[in-house]
């Protein structure tokens, strides 16, 4: 029996690393379009390809080249003329802001030695028409600084505070959040303090006076035309313990209760062994006098 020979196997060609990327290969082989590319041939063979041929042409293109290297020349040239006026003239702007700036902090020390200075002479009128009672009617028109043990109250915004709708049962005034805490929330709460026996009241360092007007313009609330931003720091100078439980069990603290409750509103409440409350910055004493002058009887004509 004849030996058959051994059958052989073909060695195959390893794949190609790019073989899953047919597409990508294309457009690396063929960037050109093939329209583009028998167009740019017919050109080639047509003898239109390329740089011009004529004296002419080349003569227009060496034109539009110089015409070119002239304008981007004569554009930095003005641009590197301008560059010296134009930092002159941004120094005079800094040094003219600095000097308003500067002229701005100057006017604002003096209205603050001259709301010192009045606070002073009104102390000065308080004492000298008080008698014994210059500590009370320093205390009660907020003209005098008061230490004392009191209450601590803070009141913030929700922590996450969704926007407001029809459905408020506070109303809008100015507030797109239900989470907001609102001018006439802290009224609220001011009030309520006054009825619970505060003897002095701050709200984030401003001394409130019987003049004094909560406020809101726009989203903030103004103290006596101040702004304030929260949290919002309630100080009241009185009998801490008493205090707290009057006003917590008040219409107004249970108010801010159902805030907390309905609205996410954070309160904080406490009883602190010394607080400070500053002067407000300027009160307008105001006094009465009798008239002297005599009313004339009137006389009816027939």
């Amino acid at each position: 029996m004849p030996q058959q020979p051994p059958v052989r196997s073909t060695p195959t060609r390893p794949p190609r690393p790019d073989a899953s990327m047919s597409l990508l290969t294309n457009v690396m082989d063929h960037s050109l379009d093939d329209g583009y590319a028998e167009a740019a041939a017919r050109k080639e063979a047509a003898g239109a390809g390329g740089l011009p041929k004529t004296l002419r042409a080349k003569l227009g293109l060496a034109a539009g080249l110089v015409l070119a290297a002239l304008v981007v020349t004569v554009g930095a040239a003005q641009a590197r003329v301008a560059a010296p006026v134009v930092a002159k003239e941004r120094e005079e702007l800094i040094d003219r802001i600095q000097s308003e700036t500067a002229a701005a902090d100057e006017l604002e020390s003096s209205i603050d030695d001259l709301r010192n200075e009045v606070s002073a002479r009104q102390r000065e009128a308080l004492k000298e028409s008080g008698g014994d009672r210059t500590a009370l009617l320093g205390i009660l028109s907020g003209a005098a600084e008061v230490r004392g043990p009191g209450v601590e109250l803070v009141v913030d915004d929700a922590e996450n505070a969704s926007a407001g709708g029809d459905g408020d049962p506070r109303g809008t005034s100015g507030f797109s959040d239900t989470g907001r805490v609102r001018d006439r929330d802290m009224q609220r709460v001011v009030n309520g303090l006054w009825e619970s026996g505060a003897e002095a009241v701050s709200i984030n360092g401003q001394r409130l006076t019987a003049l004094s007007a909560i406020r809101a313009a726009g989203d903030a609330i103004l103290v006596d035309n101040r702004p304030l931003v929260p949290p919002y720091t309630v100080l009241a100078v009185g009998d801490g313990q008493g205090m707290r439980s009057r006003f917590q069990d008040s219409a107004d603290g249970l108010y801010l209760a159902a805030l907390e409750e309905s609205f996410g509103v954070r309160t904080d409440i406490s009883v602190a062994d010394d607080l400070r409350l500053p002067a407000a910055p300027s009160v307008i004493v105001r006094t009465a006098e009798p008239r002297t002058e005599t009313a004339q009887p009137r006389t009816e004509k027939n």
